[in-house]
């Protein structure tokens, strides 16, 4: 599976480049990611979780990072096995292009390969979820980069209502904590009337 893109981002070259290092930045963008962690500054180890088709499997493998070319862009390339599902192998040729003094466009040329399970699938159904697990990731990536207007002002509103119910009805807090309490009570008690019944039928 080939594709070739491109994402334009609200933020400078340097900035975009120091987030596409970024661990953190990374994990958050990738769909599924449970788990990255940074070994060296080019060396990374991932599980990722995704479903294909019918197909559902946790991705262990690892992360390099080559041909750095600082704040230019680089080349990403990781190696994945899912079990009895099979396996994923590709890489992500990144290319940062000025746009101006506060923008970028990430232009991305994707190369990917499956075996096992997977590739039973078809090609069809292979080359939509890489392209749509592609286009998430830069789509994401350029959210955590550059959070849009809309999503600032969606965090803040929630934020204000919150201090707003809080401020206006002290005991809010506590009828939540019952209505939670009593939740967990009532299973808790219907835990134990079952256990006495399997006690009796002992």
């Amino acid at each position: 599976m080939q594709m070739t893109d491109s994402q334009r981002i609200e933020a400078s070259r340097e900035k975009v480049w120091e987030a596409l290092n970024d661990a953190d930045v990374l994990k958050a963008s990738i769909p599924g990611c449970e788990e990255l962690i940074k070994h060296s500054d080019t060396e990374l180890e991932a599980k990722v979780k995704l479903k294909v088709g019918p197909v559902k499997a946790t991705f262990g493998g690892k992360v390099t990072l080559n041909d750095l070319d600082p704040p230019n862009g680089y080349k990403i390339e990781g190696e994945g096995s899912g079990g009895v599902a099979g396996f994923a192998r590709g890489g992500a040729t990144v290319r940062l292009e000025e746009d101006g003094p506060d923008a970028t466009i990430l232009h991305y040329d994707v190369d990917a390969k499956v075996g096992g399970k997977l590739a039973q699938l078809g090609a069809r159904l292979i080359d939509s979820t890489s392209k749509r697990l592609a286009g998430e990731f830069f789509a994401a990536f350029a959210q955590q980069v550059a959070p849009s207007p809309q999503t600032e002002a969606a965090s803040s509103n929630e934020v204000d209502q919150t201090l707003g119910d809080a401020s206006q009805d002290p005991s809010a807090g506590e009828e939540k904590k019952g209505w939670l309490g009593g939740l967990f009570g009532g299973k808790k008690k219907q835990q134990t009337d079952e256990d006495k019944l399997e006690n009796a039928a002992e």
